[in-house]
């Protein structure tokens, strides 16, 4: 094996087992709260402090890349996951729990930007795009197969070797990282902004933490007490970003039609149906009385339509343009979402696999959609500032999602307890809508016409 291949399967082993861990562990949510005796809302934390490790330590990634070596820290970060896993598998309290996993995305999060970055610069031109299109697969695949995985282990082993099954994973990427990278080290370049990540991180955190105090105590003083200092340091980071020419997230960027439109169908996509999916977890186990591992399974047909959707939407992309497919993608995936208010005891599976395969076709429109136009008017240096924007947000969505999906669900369980699953799914599906405000309006549909017409003109 080449060097250059050698150097292209860490990536992706390391790639391919944040992938896994995100699905895997979501799948063993509901074993968690009954052992840990939390409440669905609290258990979300388990994949929110994993997505905020993920968010501080990316941006930091190149930069301690450049300090220590780039075979140094991706070795490092594998160990560091194997041990975080082992740790959050055999956590004793809900707490260490929520820490060993937070320790997880920071290890995760030191390896992919680096990772990524080192595989492109030996895979240049239409071999870049071959390498994508193994990335793309990855992402779809891992989503696919590691709820059902999971799914099984916990049905036949319980929660914890979830966990475990990441470790030999992980140490096998360690040692191939060690023994096959022999890159020098670089200039460590210009300082992070530290400072404007924090405060980032502060806003997400506090809004995370204000839904939790709401949704699930009803405590409106502590929620509202954490709604202001989410506020406060939104304005501190707003004043941060007018002062410092190099701040972490360039505001100023979200003037771009494109891209923040392609922001808010992530959330209205992705960022539900994370919510969805996790509400839909604990409805097909707790309340419809399916197993683990046939809950998981739903997540094959999810991939199967996001595949084919995925390959649809590219092909047709620059004929018909991103407003048309936004249009089909948010209409096809709240449509979706809004059958799960439909179910009970007595639907047949069939039915919940098609829920599933439309939600998928939809989300894999979005997804594909909103990647391609993000990022479309951006050239040179603007183009990494966006970048930053949309990895961050990538992350992002799927915790507030999570957050608002259950916080939504818990204050409807309080008011209408037989009725707060299918009034949630349908709250889940009227959010995924509100990007169409804007989509129908002709100056927006005039921003996202077709390349072609681009060309023509």
């Amino acid at each position: 094996m080449t060097y250059r291949y050698r150097i292209a399967l860490i990536f992706l082993l390391g790639f391919f087992i944040d992938c896994i861990n995100i699905f895997m562990s979501a799948i063993t949510l509901p074993a968690i709260a009954e052992a840990m005796q939390v409440s669905s809302l609290s258990v979300t934390w388990v994949a929110n402090s994993y997505i905020l490790g993920l968010t501080l330590i990316i941006p930091l990634s190149p930069r301690l890349a450049a300090r220590f070596g780039i075979r140094e820290l991706m070795t490092a970060s594998m160990l560091l996951f194997a041990a975080a896993a082992v740790l959050a598998g055999s956590a004793e309290s809900f707490p260490s729990l929520i820490f060993w996993r937070f320790l997880q995305g920071v290890a995760g999060g030191l390896l992919i930007p680096a990772g990524q970055s080192l595989t492109f610069q030996y895979f240049q031109g239409r071999e870049r795009s071959k390498i994508s299109t193994i990335i793309m697969m990855i992402a779809l695949i891992a989503p696919a197969l590691s709820p059902m995985a999971g799914g099984s282990i916990v049905d036949f082993a319980g929660w914890r070797p979830v966990f475990y099954v990441n470790a030999p994973v992980a140490l096998f990427t360690a040692l191939l990282a060690w023994c096959w990278i022999r890159e020098p080290k670089t200039t460590a370049g210009e300082a992070p902004d530290l400072k404007g990540l924090l405060l980032v991180s502060l806003t997400l955190a506090s809004l995370l933490i204000a839904l939790s105090l709401y949704g699930e105590y009803h405590n409106i003083t502590g929620a509202l007490a954490l709604g202001g200092l989410m506020l406060f340091s939104a304005g501190l980071y707003y004043r941060h970003y007018r002062q410092t020419p190099q701040a972490i997230i360039d505001l100023s960027l979200l003037k771009n039609t494109r891209l923040w439109l392609s922001v808010a169908v992530y959330y209205a996509v992705p960022g539900v149906f994370t919510g969805a999916n996790i509400l839909a977890i604990f409805y097909l186990t707790t309340v419809l009385g399916l197993s683990t591992a046939v809950t998981g399974a739903f997540m094959l047909l999810y991939a199967a339509g996001a595949m084919v959707a995925m390959l649809i939407s590219g092909a047709v992309y620059n004929r018909t343009g991103a407003g048309r497919l936004f249009i089909i993608s948010l209409l096809l995936h709240s449509g979706g979402i809004a059958l799960f208010a439909l179910t009970d005891s007595h639907t047949p599976l069939y039915f919940i696999g098609l829920i599933y395969l439309l939600t998928g076709t939809g989300g894999g429109i979005a997804a594909n959609c909103a990647q391609t136009t993000a990022l479309y008017d951006f050239h040179g240096a603007q183009l990494n500032k966006a970048s930053v924007i949309w990895n961050i947000n990538r992350q992002v969505v799927f915790s507030i999602g999570a957050a608002v999906m259950m916080t939504l669900y818990q204050t409807l369980n309080a008011v209408a307890p037989g009725q707060a699953f299918a009034l949630t799914f349908l709250g889940g599906a009227l959010a995924g809508l509100i990007p169409l405000v804007f989509l129908v309006r002709p100056q927006f549909r005039t921003s996202l016409k077709p390349a072609e017409e681009i060309i023509r003109e």
